[in-house]
Parts: C-alpha cells; structure tokens; sequence
C-alpha cells in the first residue's frame, strides 16, 4: 500500500514536471518572436527591435527630409530606446506568468534526495532572429545561406 502511494505520488510529480518543462519551451520559443516597435519624430522614425533587444529594422517616412541629421540620429535614439523599454516590458509579463506556472514545480530533491532540481533543467532559450518580421515570411530567399540581389524597387516593395 505505501509503495502504490508512492508511486502514484511520483507519477503526478512527473507530471507536473512535464508540464513546467512543456510550458517553459512554449513560453521560450514565444519570448524568441517577440518583436517590439517604437517610433519618434512625429511618425518620421520607425524601430523595431527583437527580444534581445537587437534593432532588425528602421523606417524612416517619406517627410523624413523635413529633419536635420542631427533631428534624425536623436530620433533613432529615442525610437530604439522606447522599443527596447517596450520589448522588456513584454519580456517581464511573459516571465511573470511563467514564474507563476512554474513555481508550482517541487524540487525532486524533496521526493528523492540527491536528486537533480527541474529548476536546474530548464534550456536555453532560443537565439531572436535579426531579421525584419517581413523578411522571415519570405519563401524565395535562398536556404543556402547565399546573398540574393535584387533591384532596388522590388526590395523597396518587399521591405515596406
């Protein structure tokens, strides 16, 4: 009898283990897509960033010449660094909720001594592209790896 409820206790820990782990590579590849966008100067500037905090892409609008360069870099600035408030902001919502799933996972050290924690397995993340969001829907790049050149007006199209 006390092997059968130490069995059943074990299999609802693996369970719950399963589903942290299964959560947090759901919450992981989410926080990977996140992008964040930001922009300044009157809608002149335009920055998006992923959630690394990387910029992969900057617009500028077409009255963009109405700013001096000096006008244009302090845009830039101030559009990256409200892209980057907005992406840690997004980033800390989905941590807080996932803190939250996860922190009803027991340490198996409590059922098994010696035994590793499900803290302590959790993988790495995985990398935040650097590319456009456009730029990843695109089927006809090349998945070699080689640089494809196009004429300015089809890449202009396809960038906007």
């Amino acid at each position: 009898m006390a092997n059968e409820a130490a069995r059943a206790r074990l299999e609802e820990l693996a369970d719950t283990v399963r589903e942290g782990m299964d959560a947090i590579a759901r919450a992981q590849q989410e926080q990977a897509q996140l992008t964040a966008t930001a922009t300044a100067a009157a809608g002149r500037v335009s920055v998006v960033v992923n959630a690394e905090n990387i910029v992969i892409q900057v617009r500028f609008s077409d009255n963009i010449d109405d700013l001096s360069y000096p006008e244009i870099a302090r845009a830039v600035t101030a559009a990256t660094q409200d892209a980057a408030a907005a992406m840690h902001r997004k980033t800390k919502d989905l941590l807080d909720t996932l803190r939250s799933d996860t922190a009803r996972i027991p340490r198996l050290s409590e059922y098994l001594p010696g035994m590793p924690d499900v803290h302590d397995m959790i993988p790495e993340p995985p990398r935040a592209p650097v590319t456009p969001p456009s730029a990843r829907r695109r089927e006809d790049e090349p998945a070699d790896g080689t640089v494809r050149f196009t004429a300015l007006s089809e890449a202009a199209e396809s960038a906007w």
